[in-house]
């Protein structure tokens, strides 16, 4: 998969770059083409789940085996950095486009829906206000990951008890899980925004951070992840027990997968690929595009609303990423 060497950008591993953009692009086909690509939002979603679990769990390790401690401040400073100021571009289009088109007839709810997205609980079961941001959920349950995690881990480190903490913290995952899904056996789709459905995943991304050193897939093992991913997103994955209980963990192993036979892949060489690391890149202002433009477009273009809404999504992706998100990359946090 390396290919010839050439350099992506410095600093940037392609391979992590190419699996966001093919979770980015999972996420996009099921807005645009929901019947073609009935699963292929969940397994993008939990594919972010797990690269999260693995990156975090890496910046905590690296920094604990430097230092023996983390130095919280930064890490948090860091983390808003990072995803702050995107949201908040996003935040100030919702209520630009809502005051003036109204294009849902939501400008009631808008109040609600800037509290919810600017507080990080659109996976609560209050409610997540507007249509439009109702994918913010996915962002609350990284957010309360960073918020946990963190502690926990570094609680583990300072008593060598890492393993333990992992083991734990999974079977804490799965115990929620379970009983999240016997609250709502009746109607296991309710589950799918609540934090409780998918912690386990971060918890293996996690894992996979701590072990890579000691496991080696064999050359097979990458076709075979992502047949199995490609087979999963045309498959309905929605309404079911089995989604939470078995699909979303297998997506985050298969991912694990990935992640351990990528995690040195530092270039690209083809323009099929060169175009996945891109669009890995701007993975995040897509993502956070994608959903309001394609519920925004749905009601008044019909069958072209998904096409546009892709076209749009790279747009305003592309925005984000040279004027909101690159910049505040390059400040240094004190």
């Amino acid at each position: 998969m390396t290919g010839a060497i050439r350099q992506t950008r410095p600093g940037r591993i392609a391979g992590l770059d190419v699996l966001r953009g093919i979770a980015i692009g999972l996420v996009m086909l099921r807005h645009a083409f929901p019947d073609q690509f009935a699963g292929a939002g969940v397994v993008g979603v939990v594919m972010f789940f797990a690269l999260s679990g693995y990156l975090i769990t890496g910046l905590l390790v690296d920094e604990l085996d430097e230092t023996g401690r983390v130095n919280f401040r930064h890490f948090y400073l860091r983390r808003a950095r990072r995803l702050v100021p995107a949201m908040l571009f996003l935040i100030a289009g919702v209520v630009a486009v809502t005051l003036t088109l109204n294009p849902i007839g939501d400008r009631w709810q808008l109040g609600k829906t800037v509290a919810v997205a600017l507080t990080w609980t659109g996976n609560l079961p209050f409610g997540h206000a507007s249509d439009a941001t109702f994918h913010l959920w996915t962002l609350a349950t990284e957010e309360q990951f960073y918020l946990l995690w963190p502690a926990i881990l570094a609680f583990a480190f300072a008593r060598l008890k890492v393993r333990t903490a992992l083991v734990a913290v999974g079977v804490a995952c799965v115990v929620g899980c379970v009983a999240t899904l016997g609250w709502l056996w009746e109607a296991p789709d309710l589950a799918y925004s609540l934090p409780t459905s998918w912690a386990v995943c971060f918890v293996i991304g996690a894992a996979t951070r701590v072990y890579r050193d000691r496991i080696h897939p064999p050359a097979w093992a990458v076709p075979a992840a992502l047949a199995a991913l490609a087979v999963q997103s045309v498959i309905p994955l929605r309404g079911t027990a089995f989604t939470y209980l078995a699909g979303g963990p297998a997506i985050a192993l298969l991912t694990g997968v990935l992640l351990l036979s990528w995690r040195t892949w530092t270039d690209v060489t083809t323009p099929a690929l060169r175009a996945l690391t891109w669009l890995g890149t701007v993975s995040y202002g897509a993502y956070l595009w994608n959903y309001p433009l394609s519920i925004w477009l749905r009601p008044h273009l019909d069958a072209w609303a998904g096409i546009v809404a892709l076209v749009g999504t790279l747009a305003m992706a592309t925005v984000s990423w040279h004027l909101v998100e690159r910049p505040l990359q390059r400040v240094r946090v004190a």
